[in-house]
């Protein structure tokens, strides 16, 4: 593992870039991307209100560019964009004038649906689960053909909840699988909640022969939101894929100007 390509820092709910980067650097890679959460239009839950990537990339960018000469690190300008079904050609537009480096793509909410907390699901019906977890994979689909992003973020994230756990089928993972292999997205092995409540990386690697057998090769990202996250995420994603023998894709961001 030479990159961590999803990171998060002050910008949205993470951590002081130079802490990172150290953080990175003792982990012993040789580039990190800085993935802050951006969601371009207003949403029912709340979450533009808290992440606004959307207004203050070009200081985070300076910021970045301030530090590049004093790491040996790669450093990387991207974001992590809440696709939401309705507002493509606004995300389009967005991105073409913010110009990343790279760009995640994530669901965390669709329709109804919030995946980033259980609230809504503790006194759901087994059908009403399986309704919210059978969206949240309509709208991941619909994220990959969409063609807006580089990399898909956490692919099975309505895992992460015990009210949710359990009720993604094969299919689900198989139609994810079919879109990415008709797509230049790559999608990523996510190591957010790999020492927490899920306990593995996302996707579930039980799921990756379905994959495998399409050809979809993975980027690594560790999701870290502080510098011991880093340290910590790094030596597991090295694990899984060593022991579970993750094909990795041959990405490279735009090129970096350090």
């Amino acid at each position: 593992m030479r990159a961590d390509l999803h990171a998060h820092t002050t910008y949205s709910d993470g951590s002081p870039l130079p802490e990172m980067c150290r953080a990175a650097e003792a982990a012993g890679l040789d580039a990190v991307g800085f993935t802050d959460h951006c969601i371009v239009v207003d949403d029912d839950f709340g979450r533009r209100e808290r992440y606004r990537l959307v207004e203050t990339y070009e200081r985070r960018r300076e910021a970045i560019e301030r530090f590049r000469p004093r790491t040996d690190l790669t450093v990387y300008d991207a974001a992590e964009v809440s696709y939401v079904a309705d507002a493509e050609a606004e995300t389009a537009e967005f991105l073409a004038a913010a110009g990343f480096d790279y760009t995640i793509g994530s669901v965390h909410f669709a329709g109804e649906y919030d995946y980033t907390t259980a609230a809504g699901y503790a006194d759901a019906s087994e059908a009403e689960r399986r309704a919210a977890v059978e969206r949240y994979y309509d709208a991941v689909v619909a994220a990959v053909e969409s063609g807006l992003f580089d990399v898909l973020g956490h692919l099975d994230l309505p895992e992460r909840m015990a009210a949710l756990r359990g009720h993604a089928r094969r299919e689900d993972y198989e139609r994810v699988a079919a879109a990415l292999s008709d797509s230049s997205t790559v999608p990523e092995i996510n190591a957010g909640r790999v020492h927490d409540s899920l306990g593995r990386v996302h996707p579930d690697p039980a799921m990756l022969d379905c994959f495998r057998d399409r050809g979809v090769r993975f980027v690594l990202g560790t999701d870290s939101h502080s510098p011991a996250e880093v340290e910590r995420r790094v030596p597991a994603l090295r694990e899984v894929v060593d022991e579970h023998g993750v094909p990795l894709a041959e990405f490279e961001p735009a090129a970096v100007v350090r």
